[in-house]
């Protein structure tokens, strides 16, 4: 399992993260831990999760069964010090964690605690904001989000606050490190400038939705992400499971996410299938399983930290373990360049 730097931490993760939003809804305490044991053993030193996962049409209901499936596999293994777990505050708008309120400097600490309470350690190694209070471009909403109506001054001191309030956690022992989630360029740069200039925790790491379906983040993003070594911790780099090829031809699978959420997060459109179609032939022609390619093909990107991946069972996490032993020639390359031009940013 080839390592990458997280930021400037000095830390170094597995280029594949274990994503755990399924777990307490698709998947039981047992089967979440089963993915826990099969991850580290494959060498991947890196988890993610959210106070608000799992992720599902009732979320309120689940609210931080994930955190506490995690909580309760470091109970019983002892391993805590075995990788590095990364959670996330929720914002405004996820309005199942303390009623949608906005990230504040007295939200932080009570997050935090929620969250160290439910996953049975005394540190994160990660601490990432899932959402800008502000506003965002991800999910969609690149097709409609105005920056105007943002109080400038506003936003900055609300960044400050926060920042300040993150590095009394670090004093606390709490957190080891900061990180965000769905920001944009702009965004992303405001919070590096306050931190460089006060000295507090600085962004190391961002969170944002790439895949072959989707890459928003190849302009502004990646040039501040390789300058500014702040790497990208790549969510749905299979596209949602689209990449898989198994909502092709119209099929639900049960059990799937668009079994349970028809539209995927606006992910399902017209375009998505023949775009899908273009890398499935890639894959079929080169004879390469679609999913190991997908993931493949994150990796040779220059500002990827990990890909998180998600399995609902240990023979899909096989699979995508499997796709550290891929390498893409440069025919597959070319091809995958061509497909993207053909098809850019299906949803």
């Amino acid at each position: 399992m080839k390592m990458n730097p997280m930021g400037r931490t000095g830390i170094m993760v597995s280029e594949l993260c274990l994503g755990t939003m399924t777990w307490g809804f698709q998947n039981t305490e047992e089967e979440g831990h089963a993915q826990m044991d099969r991850a580290l053993d494959a060498g991947i030193n890196f988890v993610d999760t959210a106070e608000m996962y799992p992720s599902n049409p009732e979320v309120g209901k689940f609210l931080g069964q994930t955190e506490e499936i995690i909580g309760s596999w470091h109970e019983k293994t002892g391993r805590r010090g075995d990788y590095i777990l990364a959670t996330k505050h929720s914002g405004a708008g996820m309005k199942y964690a303390r009623d949608g309120a906005p990230i504040t400097a007295q939200s932080i600490p009570e997050a935090i605690e929620g969250s160290l309470k439910r996953m049975k350690t005394d540190y994160i190694d990660l601490y990432q904001f899932h959402w800008p209070n502000r506003g965002s471009y991800m999910f969609r909403q690149n097709w409609t989000y105005d920056p105007t109506p943002a109080d400038r001054a506003a936003v900055i001191s609300n960044m400050e606050e926060c920042l300040e309030a993150l590095q009394r956690e670090v004093d606390r022992g709490t957190i080891r490190y900061f990180g965000l989630s769905n920001e944009s360029a702009w965004g992303t740069a405001q919070w590096l400038r306050l931190s460089e200039d006060r000295g507090w925790p600085r962004v190391q790491t961002m969170q944002n939705e790439y895949s072959l379906l989707c890459r928003l983040y190849d302009t502004d993003m990646a040039e501040l992400s390789v300058y500014e070594d702040v790497g990208l911790i790549a969510f749905s780099p299979l596209g949602a499971g689209f990449l898989s090829g198994k909502y092709q031809g119209g099929t639900v699978p049960d059990g799937s996410r668009m079994s349970w959420v028809d539209g995927m997060g606006g992910r399902k459109t017209a375009r998505v299938f023949p775009a899908v179609d273009a890398y499935l032939e890639i894959a079929r022609r080169h004879d390469l399983d679609p999913v190991q390619m997908s993931l493949a093909w994150c990796r040779t990107r220059p500002f990827m930290c990990s890909a998180i991946f998600g399995a609902t069972s240990l023979e899909q996490l096989d699979r995508i373990i499997g796709s550290v032993d891929v390498t893409l020639s440069d025919e597959v390359m070319a091809e995958i360049d061509a497909a993207h031009r053909a098809h850019p940013m299906p949803f």
